[in-house]
C-alpha cells in the first residue's frame, strides 16, 4: 500500500450509501465521497497542477473533506485553511506558499480576492461537478510513491511565524494501521469531530472513516458555548466515539452539564493535546460508565498521536495520567541536555523515531535542521528523529509520563518552575475545574487564570498550603470559562493579552 486513498477505494464499495461525513446541513455517503473526490482530482490535473501545494480554503464541512481528497487524487498536497483563522495568519501562510491554486467555497472567495489571490481561486463546485478522467488519475497514481507529501499543516512557532509541517503517505498509512485498533474504530463507530480541519488532529476521524467504514459528524466550535448543546448533539447523532482535546472535555464536565444529562451512547473517549485533570476524568467516567478512556499524546511533527494509554486503574488527583506506550512502528527515547540517554525514572526530552516522523517544515531548512536531527545515540547510519521539546519520564510500570514543555519551565526566585505543575495543583482545589498558568517575563510574575466557582482568596490559600513559596502566582483571576482556540486548546496568548490590558 502506498497511498492513503487506497483505504477509501476499499471501503467505498463495501459501504456505498452509508454516511461517511455529515454535519447539520450536509451528509456525504462513501459513494459520494469517492465520486466527488475523483472528479475533483481529475479537474485539478486538467488545470495542470502537479506535485505542488494546493490550498483548500473552506469552512468546516463534509464537502471540504472531498476537496482535500481531490487534491491528493491530483498528486498534490493539500494545505487546509479556514475563514475562522486570524487574517494575519492566513496572509503569512499564503505568502509562504505562493500557491497556484486556492480551492474556495462561498465563505472564502471574497477574502481570497481581497488578499490578492482572486485569480487563483477554484470554486469547489467546479471540482465536484467535473468529469472524472480515469486515465489521468491512473497516470498520477502509477508515478506516486509512499513518501510523497499528503498535506502541509501550519502550526504556530515560538516566534509567532507559522511552520508548515509536511506529512507523507507512509506516515499516515502506518498511523491509521496503528491508531484504529487502539481506539476500536470499526464500521459501527460514530465519531463527533471537535477540531477544525486545518489541524492534524482531524486525521483521527478522517482515517478511521476511510479505513474502517466509520461515520463522523462534524461539530462547529459554537456548540461549545453551551455544554448542554454538546450533550444534545452527542445523543442526537448517537455518538459512541470522541477524540477531543482535554480542554473541550473539561468545558463540558466543568460547567456542570452532567447535572442535567449524560452522553448515552459513548463507548470510547480519547483525550489529548493537553493535560486532562483527574478530577475531570472522574466526572466523565461517572457520566459514561461503560466507556473506555484513552490518553493520546503526540506532536504534529510525528503525524499526530504517537503514544496511547488505556485507563486501567484509579488515579489520585495528585497523579499524572500516563501517556503510556508508543504506537506500533513508532520508537522513542528520552535525552538529557548533553544528548545522552536518560536513566530509568529520570526526566528527559521525548524524542521520536520511525515512519511517524514527518518530512519536516515546508521551505524552512533551518527550523527543520534544528528539530529533525540525526539520532545522537546512533553514529552508524543516517537516522532522523524528531526532538519534541516535551519532557517526560518512565514510571515504575514502564509507562511514559508527560512532565512538561521545555519552554514551560521558567525561573522564579532563582528556582526552576514548571507551569504545568502549578496548573495541576490548582485543579485539585475545590471549586476549580481548569487552570492556566502564565509567566510575565518582564515583571517576573507568575499568573494564574482558572475556571470554577471558588473565589481567588480560597484558591490562593490552597496553593500556599500545597506549593513552595516561589511557585505561588502573584495574581489569580477567576473566569466563567477559559478562552479556547478553534482546536479546543486553551488560548494562552489571549489570556496574556487580557493580563497586559489590565496594566497591572
Amino acid at each position: 500500500m502506498k497511498n492513503i486513498l487506497e483505504f477509501l477505494e476499499k471501503t467505498a464499495p463495501l459501504y456505498g450509501e452509508k454516511t461517511a461525513f455529515a454535519d447539520e446541513e450536509q451528509s456525504l455517503s462513501f459513494a459520494d465521497l469517492l465520486k466527488m473526490s475523483r472528479a475533483g482530482g481529475s479537474e485539478l490535473i486538467k488545470r495542470g497542477l502537479c506535485n505542488e501545494p494546493v490550498v483548500v480554503f473552506m469552512k468546516k464541512a463534509p464537502q471540504t473533506i472531498c476537496a482535500l481528497f481531490s487534491v491528493i487524487y491530483a498528486g498534490c498536497c493539500y494545505v487546509p485553511m479556514d475563514i475562522g483563522m486570524p487574517l494575519h495568519r492566513i496572509r503569512m501562510i499564503l505568502k509562504k506558499l505562493s500557491p497556484r491554486a486556492i480551492v474556495c467555497d462561498e465563505t472564502s472567495k471574497e477574502t481570497a480576492a481581497e488578499l490578492g489571490y482572486g485569480d487563483r481561486v477554484i470554486d469547489c463546485g467546479e471540482l465536484f461537478s467535473a468529469q472524472t478522467d480515469e486515465n489521468a488519475l491512473a497516470a498520477v497514481r502509477s508515478s506516486s510513491i509512499d513518501t510523497d507529501p499528503v498535506y502541509i499543516v501550519f502550526t504556530s512557532g515560538s516566534t509567532g511565524t507559522p511552520k508548515g509541517v509536511t506529512a507523507c503517505h507512509r506516515s499516515l498509512i502506518d498511523y491509521a494501521n496503528a491508531l484504529c485498533p487502539v481506539i476500536g474504530a470499526a464500521g459501527d463507530s460514530v465519531f463527533a469531530m471537535q477540531v477544525p480541519l486545518y489541524v492534524d488532529a482531524c486525521m483521527k476521524e478522517i482515517l478511521s472513516v476511510i479505513k474502517c467504514g466509520s461515520t463522523a459528524y462534524l461539530m462547529q466550535q459554537s456548540l461549545f458555548m453551551s455544554p448542554l448543546k454538546v450533550l444534545a448533539f452527542l445523543n442526537r447523532h448517537r455518538i459512541n466515539t470522541v477524540c477531543w482535546v482535554a480542554s473541550a472535555l473539561t468545558l463540558v464536565s466543568g460547567l456542570g452539564a452532567f447535572d442535567e444529562g449524560r452522553p448515552e451512547y459513548l463507548r470510547t473517549v480519547c483525550f489529548g493535546s493537553e493535560v486532562f485533570p483527574v478530577k475531570q476524568l472522574k466526572l466523565w467516567q461517572k457520566a459514561a460508565p461503560e466507556a473506555r478512556f484513552i490518553n493520546l499524546y503526540g506532536p504534529t511533527e510525528a503525524t499526530g498521536m504517537s503514544f496511547y494509554y488505556v485507563v486501567d486503574r484509579e488515579f489520585d488527583e495528585t497523579e499524572p495520567i500516563p501517556v503510556g506506550r508508543p504506537f506500533d512502528n513508532t520508537g522513542f527515547f528520552l535525552l538529557r541536555e548533553d544528548n545522552t540517554q536518560a536513566s530509568e525514572g529520570e526526566t528527559g526530552e521525548i524524542c521520536i523515531r520511525g515512519t511517524a516522523v514527518t518530512l519536516g517544515y515546508y521551505d524552512d531548512a533551518e527550523k527543520t535542521a534544528s528539530a529533525f536531527v540525526q539520532n545522537p545515540l546512533n553514529s552508524h547510519y543516517p537516522e532522523i528523529i524528531y526532538r519534541t521539546g516535551d519532557l517526560g519520564r518512565i514510571n515504575e510500570r514502564g509507562e511514559l509520563v508527560f512532565v512538561s514543555r521545555k519552554d514551560n519551565q521558567i525561573k522564579s526566585m532563582g528556582h526552576r518552575v514548571e507551569l504545568g505543575e502549578i496548573e495541576a495543583c490548582a485543579c485539585m482545589a475545590e471549586g476549580v475545574e481548569s487552570a492556566c498558568c502564565l509567566f510575565d517575563k518582564q515583571k517576573k510574575k507568575l499568573l494564574l487564570y482558572y475556571m470554577g466557582t471558588a473565589d481567588e482568596k480560597t484558591v490562593r490559600a490552597y496553593l500556599i498550603k500545597e506549593l513552595e513559596r516561589y511557585m505561588i502566582p502573584s495574581k489569580l483571576f477567576r473566569m466563567d470559562t477559559l478562552p479556547m482556540l478553534p482546536n479546543g486548546k486553551t488560548d494562552r496568548n489571549s489570556l496574556m493579552e487580557k493580563y497586559n490590558g489590565r496594566n497591572i
